[in-house]
């Protein structure tokens, strides 16, 4: 999939930010190194709309998925979005690149019109006559999956609201109807609290040489072990009895009971206490009990989605008021307020003790507590697991600040690391990022970058004037951010200060105390201008 086009008409949320935008994203495949993967990488100040891009690009497949299949994607966060957006999809087959027009605009009474797909064949744009047709949904992305290292508010808007409607179906069929199988939603969000949901399915169920490459970052050799909580009869849990029934606490649908028979079927060893209704689950992770997630499950995503459905069952120990307000918060306001997250010991579903073997140099072995990783050993082990994960063609990556934790090292490899992984179809996905770093875009074709700022409200994108591919960060950092010279405030300050002020002793004393830069180089022009005039 690549995204060519987004006009943005109205939209609806973000202030008006974002009205009027038209920015083009057209990527020419050439011959160079990285011709097969070529994401977009979104730069700009704070408060310039990156991370609104990414939002409205959900909103408007969320809106599509749900106008199409609205049991896979109950609600549109942002029904009054009025956007025009084109890009191309792989078909299956010999079916080839096509080039789809998906758009929502008023039509000539002011009204806002009919969601309407149109399919490039030959020259001519061609209307799809009905948008609950199977080809409607063939030329749709199949996932939009969004990861963000923070609380990003902005961008988990539409999430939060496909949660949502994916949680009250599932309610819905716990109570009423328990073997109904609810489908699932198109739009998934990743984020801090799912790095272990992620890094457990791809540990047990992924490839030897996955396994190894998400975590030899952090010098760790394997998966040691893990245990799984399940609570449900927790005295703080809704007591609400399900027609047939043999739950005290909280209702489970058939499919969700299937998932726990699966986890107690592949553990080393388990305990069940009937009163209170809680699992413990015991994993010592070798060959065999991965076998036995492999049989349990057929892939990767299939465990993750799994585990993250169990884990959804957490916000039923949120208080309703706080489930209320974010509800109303993103109906009325488009503003998605952080859901607090329940304690620990009130919990339905967590995953617990995980630990890694670690070798050392002189080849001994130690468990780790996986808790004892940086922040950025867990963010690299997630981005890399959620792209290794999710190898549907055609799936969309809005990827906000996925480095922001990563040292300079981690940062300037993360094009070449995400090149690198044990996988296939890199090409036939399309990557939406943003950054504030001048490492990502240095790996990046100009055509592949877009600077986004903002002058009288008025917010514009536009291609980098210089080539960005192997330039220096100084190079990138003055052009793309306006930070020139690249050295820090307080420093270029202080560097002015001498030039103008100081006497030649004073400059020699200082001097030393300054790093390598071209302002210490005039510095040092200055110092011997002065010793000329003795």
């Amino acid at each position: 999939m690549k995204i060519v086009r987004v006009k943005i008409f109205e939209a609806a949320s973000c202030g008006g930010l974002l009205d009027g935008l038209d920015i083009e994203l057209v990527r020419p495949r050439t011959g160079h190194e990285n011709a097969h993967f070529l994401p977009i990488c979104l730069l700009g100040k704070n408060g310039t709309g990156k991370s609104q891009f990414l939002q409205i690009i959900a909103e408007l497949f969320q809106a599509a998925w749900h106008e199409h299949r609205p049991q896979e994607e109950a609600a549109a966060a942002n029904p009054e979005l009025l956007f025009e957006i084109i890009y191309e999809v792989e078909l299956p087959g010999d079916q080839g690149v096509r080039r789809v027009k998906l758009s929502k605009v008023r039509d000539p009474s002011g009204r806002i019109g009919k969601m309407r797909m149109e399919v490039k064949r030959d020259d001519d744009y061609r209307p799809l006559a009905d948008n609950q047709d199977i080809e409607f949904g063939q030329h749709l992305p199949p996932l939009v999956v969004a990861y963000t290292s923070g609380d990003n508010e902005t961008l988990s808007v539409p999430f939060y609201v496909s949660r949502s409607g994916y949680a009250a179906s599932v309610a819905t069929a716990a109570m009423k109807d328990s073997n109904a199988t609810v489908p699932d939603n198109r739009l998934v969000l990743l984020d801090y609290s799912t790095h272990l949901e992620v890094l457990i399915a791809n540990l047990m169920s992924g490839t030897d040489d996955l396994r190894v490459d998400l975590v030899r970052h952090a010098g760790l050799a394997a998966l040691h072990s893990f245990r799984l909580v399940i609570q449900l009869n927790h005295p703080d849990a809704p007591k609400v009895r399900a027609i047939k029934s043999l739950r005290k606490g909280i209702q489970l649908t058939d499919e969700l009971e299937g998932y726990i028979k699966r986890l107690c079927n592949a553990a080393t060893c388990w305990d069940y206490d009937p009163k209170q209704e809680v699992y413990t689950l015991d994993y010592l992770v070798d060959a065999e009990s991965r076998k036995a997630f492999r049989e349990l499950w057929s892939d990767t995503v299939g465990l993750f989605r799994s585990l993250h459905k169990l884990a959804m069952l957490n916000d039923l120990m949120i208080p309703k008021k706080a489930r209320e307000r974010l509800r109303r918060n993103i109906k009325v306001r488009k503003f998605a307020s952080k859901l607090p997250e329940p304690q620990d010991e009130t919990k339905v579903f967590k995953i617990e003790e995980v630990r890694f073997q670690k070798t050392g140099q002189s080849g001994t072995s130690a468990d780790l507590d996986y808790v004892s990783l940086s922040d950025g050993e867990h963010q690299q082990a997630q981005l890399f697991g959620i792209v290794a994960m999710f190898r549907d063609r055609n799936t969309l990556f809005l990827l906000d600040e996925p480095e922001s934790h990563f040292n300079p090292q981690w940062r300037a490899k993360l094009i070449t690391r995400l090149m690198e992984l044990p996988i296939q179809g890199l090409g036939e996905q399309e990557f939406i990022l943003t950054t504030h770093a001048p490492f990502v875009p240095s790996d990046m074709r100009r055509e592949q970058v877009r600077i986004f700022s903002k002058e009288d409200e008025k917010l514009s994108a536009r291609k980098p004037e210089i080539e960005t591919f192997g330039a220096t960060y100084d190079a990138i950092l003055s052009h793309c951010f306006d930070i020139d010279p690249p050295i820090s405030h307080l420093a270029q300050e202080k560097i002015n200060r001498l030039k103008t002020t100081a006497s030649a002793n004073e400059i020699e004393e200082e001097m030393p105390r300054i790093g390598s830069s071209v302002e210490k180089a005039l510095l040092a022009d200055r110092l011997f201008e002065l010793k000329s005039q003795k």
